[in-house]
């Protein structure tokens, strides 16, 4: 049983209604919420709703052109259109607001037929008589334990960086893990007032396999004993400034050093609280409090290794009360996870520990709908995220301080479901960003100036994007303080959202643009590219057609990487291309550093050419205009030519300058009606042409559609080619493939030039081939490290 399950804070539960609620900040759409879910425990209440989100997005449309000469029109219209999104919303708020939170409920909701709330946690029936006479809903009471274990799998399956090992003093105290793609099975130890220990192997079973009475609730009441404080965050605040040595007694004291022949070093307790049954003084609460904590620790920390020994599992998570996302829990914890397994067995701790009982409740009154057949992705315009862990705040004095008064989640159910590319050597060990921000200071500080410095451009574009619509400019200044906001957030908790990395800043940036009914800002300017780079298809082709064999492919490389420099979302790009309407193809070519180039494999791509064609190539492209049109749309056909198969894969959203599957498919049909080539492989179905599931300028390979999945393994897949700057090098640029593989990239950034000792319009040309694939025609063909 959890601890606020059975210890109840007294002091917590005087209803304060001196609050107010601002309906766009918490509970937010709560006018369309459809089922909800409650967790009630000794000081904290968390709620969960679903709720339907109307939002715009970004429709083309092909025009017909066969009636007329329509040379000048253009290829598609763009029109916004209403859809609904499905969410899931999170709140976390202190019992002494339950009531003035339910009556404010009670007064938003409107659009909903729901008749029964899912309630669980130890408050559950303690508040049921008020929850049923405010909301007018019947509470349904479900399982503690399987509860906490739903919404356990639910956070591992959907949220990539939700496990965290904490490292105190480190320059980040957060290191995020890799969720396994498989997350079963694993060990969960759920510290309450007393301990339970719950084997999970699968979605629906799991067991306790053990537990004990030493726990939280432990702490709390010999902590309240000894130091007469009575609330449990205080006395967590008396141990965070305690010194445990002054009470316990260390091996030290009694050998006067370390015990060599039993391999135990003098630092280590022998006896806690040794000292006080011998000494003649008083021993001050925070010292109390610290050695009560490490007395807790070390036992809770012991029983857990023994149950992972014994039932061979190295994935243990933490949670409950006791935890609740303290440093002084979590970093005691680890230090005695370490400590007994020497190293073997990290703590893993979750982002949103405190959501699992209510996350879990709302998956049972949902289990009609089966939402685990469903993708989610976590929302981060309307996330509060991972606050401060300073130890002299309390979680919800933590939460004060950042943007929102109370801790919110949002989720979001996602159009496709998504999946691992099944052409990555080691799912469990890929990492798609290079570089992590939390633990580069220097980088972090960089990048968040360089969003920061791009804001008013965004702002501009998006504006531009909604010509007919005399309200985008107040929307997009309420995106400007949001986005920025979160900027500030990061400054200061970089940890507040898993790891901070260029792809997460991206990404953010993409969430709160749709929070203002801006689904894609560049519209207008992929729409008058795509129309100029068609004009000079037929043209570009023709002048590669009259190149040696060896020359054509050198120009079709230097063409891809030309095109890959049109990226709006580089600044340096973008004040080119708004001061310099002129500048074209021709002129990006000259840009580019001459060979050899920063990362330059292309001599053995060369020699690869040489030999048998690939069955098929696996592209993920990246911008719309000249990059997709004259860069890749070439690339894409010579290989055609040779007799591969290829598959492209386009972002299903919009994100930048990026061409997305709607616009691909209107781009495909009229290259496809100029050219031969393209028209008999699309006919033929050697060009495919599906969406990657992603909404973003980065590539993540382990959420991908689970179509292109299928369609990968149909293919038989032996070549995957990543282009541009987001794909190849924010992420992926380590990525290991068990295939053949490209990433091609133009630098468009000097200060990241620099950091790879290049210089703006670096080109990196990296061809990879795993060490257990055999080169056909030569033997020193670069491989991927093991």
């Amino acid at each position: 049983m959890a601890a606020e399950s059975e210890r109840v804070d007294r002091s917590s539960h005087s209803m304060d209604k001196s609050i107010t609620l601002p309906p766009n900040e918490i509970f937010r759409n709560l006018e369309n919420a459809k089922r909800f879910a409650i967790d009630i425990g000794g000081s904290l209440t968390k709620l969960a709703y679903y709720s339907t989100v109307q939002h715009k997005v970004a429709k083309v449309r092909s025009f017909d052109h066969t009636a007329k000469d329509t040379e000048d029109d253009p290829l598609y219209e763009i029109s916004m259109q209403e859809e609904i999104l499905a969410r899931l919303h999170f709140i976390k708020f202190e019992n002494a607001y339950i009531e003035t939170c339910l009556d404010f409920i009670k007064d938003h909701l409107v659009n909903t037929d729901t008749k029964v709330i899912k309630a669980t946690g130890g408050g559950a029936h303690k508040f049921k008589d008020l929850i049923e006479k405010k909301l007018k809903l019947r509470v349904d009471k479900e399982d503690e334990m399987t509860c906490l274990i739903k919404g356990c799998n639910f956070v591992l399956r959907n949220i990539p960086h939700e496990a965290f090992v904490y490292v105190k003093h480190a320059d980040s105290e957060f290191r995020f893990q890799n969720t396994h793609p498989d997350i079963f099975p694993y060990l969960l130890i759920n510290i309450g007032s007393g301990v339970s220990i719950i084997k999970v192997e699968s979605e629906d079973t799991f067991e306790r396999v053990g537990g004990s009475s030493i726990g939280g609730g432990t702490f709390w009441g010999l902590g309240a004993l000894l130091t007469k404080t009575k609330r449990f965050d205080e006395l967590l605040q008396l141990a965070s400034k305690g010194q445990h040595t002054s009470v316990d007694m260390l091996v030290k004291d009694i050998y006067g050093g370390s015990y060599v022949s039993l391999g135990l070093t003098g630092d280590l307790i022998a006896s806690s609280f040794g000292k006080s049954a011998t000494a003649d003084k008083e021993f001050s609460k925070e010292d109390m409090a610290k050695s009560l904590l490490h007395m807790i620790s070390n036992d809770i920390g012991q029983l857990a290794c023994l149950y992972a020994r014994l039932h061979n599992l190295t994935r243990v998570y933490f949670g409950g009360f006791f935890i609740r996302g303290h440093p002084v829990t979590m970093h005691t914890i680890t230090y005695s996870i370490n400590f007994f397994t020497k190293g073997e067995v990290q703590a893993l701790f979750l982002r949103h520990e405190g959501y699992l009982g209510t996350i879990g409740a709302f998956l049972k009154g949902a289990e009609e709908d089966n939402p685990n057949q469903y993708s989610w992705g976590e929302n981060y315009a309307g996330s509060s995220g991972l606050m401060s862990t300073s130890p002299d705040l309390n979680p919800m004095q933590r939460a004060r301080s950042g943007t929102f008064p109370f801790d919110m989640l949002e989720m979001d159910r996602l159009e496709r479901q998504l999946v691992n590319l099944p052409l990555l050597q080691d799912p469990s060990s890929y990492i798609p960003d290079t570089v992590d921000l939390s633990e580069d200071a220097l980088a972090r500080e960089y990048w968040l100036y360089c969003f920061e410095e791009a804001l008013d451009g965004v702002v501009k574009r998006a504006v531009a994007s909604q010509p007919d619509l005399p309200e985008a400019a107040e929307r997009a200044e309420k995106f400007r303080h949001k986005y920025l906001h979160k900027l500030q957030t990061l400054r200061h908790q970089p940890f507040a959202y898993g790891s901070l990395t260029v792809r997460s800043l991206l990404d953010t940036r993409e969430h709160c643009l749709n929070e203002f009914n801006f689904p894609d800002p560049y519209s207008k300017i992929k729409q008058r590219e795509n129309d100029m780079a068609l004009k000079y298809f037929q043209k570009a082709v023709k002048s590669l057609e009259e190149l040696s064999w060896e020359q054509r492919q050198f120009a079709l490389v230097r063409g891809l990487l030309a095109g890959n420099v049109f990226d709006w979302g580089a600044k340096a790009v973008s004040d080119v291309l708004e001061s310099d309407p002129e500048f074209g193809f021709e002129q990006a070519k000259r840009q580019l550093e001459e060979r050899p180039w920063l990362i330059d494999n292309y001599d053995q791509w060369l020699e690869r050419l040489n030999g048998p064609p690939h069955k098929c190539a696996l592209f993920f492209v990246d911008n719309s205009g000249i990059d997709i049109i004259l860069g890749v749309f070439p690339f894409v056909r010579e290989l055609l030519c040779r007799g591969t198969e290829v598959v492209l894969a386009s972002n299903s959203s919009p994100a930048l300058n990026d061409v997305t599957n709607n616009e691909l498919q209107i781009l495909t049909e009229r290259i496809a009606a100029m050219d031969p080539v393209i028209q008999s492989a699309v006919k033929e179905d050697r060009l495919t042409l599906v969406q990657s599931g992603s909404s973003s300028p980065c590539l993540d390979l382990s959420r991908l559609d689970k179509v292109l999945a299928g369609v990968v393994r149909e293919r038989h897949t032996d070549l995957v080619i990543i282009e541009g700057m987001g794909r190849a090098i924010h992420t992926n640029y380590y990525a290991l493939l068990s295939c053949e593989s490209l990433k091609m990239a133009v630098i468009k950034n000097s200060w990241l030039a620099d950091r790879l000792g290049g210089k703006l319009f670096s080109v990196v040309f990296k061809y990879e081939v795993p060490l257990d694939k055999k080169p056909t025609t030569l033997d020193h063909v670069p491989v991927t490290p093991s």
